[in-house]
């Protein structure tokens, strides 16, 4: 009788392997490692959007977290280094495009395949009972005293927005960088910096809550926040903000390029359908997002058009360490 059950769990186990053996992509966990800290906005977006693919695919995405190094680099190369399988997939953001100029890594942003959800724009914000009740407050601040500011990751495109309202201003602040949105914002918060500037997606539970105060959209129109009011641009009152900003965020996640052709039509396939689910389309109502949903050559081409601006307007405010043109990124046109 023995003999029989072993016998019958011998070829269990074979028609087992031999269906997996059949079965498409994926046939296990697949793990997405965000390359910026829990809580901020690409963190936010890749756990919502994990949770709707994973239907589509049938298998459970573990989202994990790996920030340090410059712009995402440490994140970034742990994940290119790990078989091209697609099962390692890697969540980012268009901040990431300038790792390679800051001297985080050597590879341009076309080692990747990535999946764009979408983008939310910037605002600045202070403490909620910060004495600088006006941008124009912060500004005329800074020619008489240090002010502190925290903008996420050193070359993020937070930190390029920092930058970009230092120049159309004439003033300077003292950037303090942290590993990403969430703890730049808690900085501001308990009063580490005198403000910060992240998406309005990520602040706006902190503006809601009066954990934080708006002084001004950086952003050509102005903005209704439910809850708080009209924040107004501060593109009126700077018009120099106009010469470069607003620039596009585009955050959601990537997988190594050489990964196989039917892993990536796998993905775009679940990516795609995740996107038109009504929890993201909610979510992003909700959460102050545009959708983009590009994927493939246009997400990659998108991606590229990002990388020459960001790093073109690193090199034009001399706040990168090598220049462009060492790995053949293109000035934009």
């Amino acid at each position: 009788m023995k003999k029989v059950a072993y016998l019958l769990s011998f070829i269990l186990c074979v028609v087992a392997i031999q269906a997996n053996a059949k079965r498409a992509y994926p046939i296990r966990p697949i793990t997405n490692t965000v390359v910026w800290s829990a809580g901020g906005g690409t963190d936010s977006i890749n756990r919502m959007l994990m949770a709707e693919m994973a239907k589509e695919l049938d298998v459970r995405i573990n989202v994990v977290n790996k920030t340090g190094g410059v712009s995402g680099s440490i994140g970034m190369s742990s994940i290119l280094r790990k078989r091209p399988d697609g099962y390692n997939l890697v969540g980012l953001s268009s901040s990431n495009v300038v790792a390679a100029v800051n001297g985080g890594w050597k590879e341009k942003f076309d080692v990747w395949s990535p999946f764009i959800v979408g983008s939310s724009p910037d605002v600045v914000s202070v403490p909620y009972d910060s004495p600088y009740k006006t941008l124009d407050d912060l500004i005329q601040a800074a020619k008489t005293t240090s002010v502190n500011a925290s903008a996420g990751g050193m070359g993020g495109i937070h930190h390029i927005y920092l930058l970009e309202l230092e120049k159309a201003t004439g003033v300077s602040f003292k950037y303090i960088p942290y590993p990403g949105s969430a703890p730049a914002q808690t900085a501001a918060i308990t009063k580490e910096v005198d403000f910060v500037i992240t998406s309005m997606a990520e602040q706006a539970p902190l503006l809601r809550g009066k954990r934080l105060r708006a002084l001004a959209m950086l952003h050509p129109d102005n903005y209704t926040l439910e809850g708080v009011g009209e924040i107004t641009t501060a593109f009126t009152s700077y018009p120099a903000l106009a010469k470069r900003l607003p620039l596009s965020q585009a955050i959601g996640f990537a997988v190594n390029k050489k990964a196989p052709k039917e892993v990536l039509s796998t993905l775009s396939t679940a990516f795609n359908k995740a996107m038109q689910s009504n929890k993201v389309q909610e979510w992003a109502k909700q959460n102050h997002y545009q959708l983009s949903g590009m994927s493939g050559q246009e997400a990659e081409q998108e991606f590229a058009r990002l990388e020459s601006i960001f790093t073109w307007a690193l090199d034009d405010l001399g706040a990168n360490k090598i220049s462009p043109t060492q790995f053949n990124i293109s000035k934009p046109n």
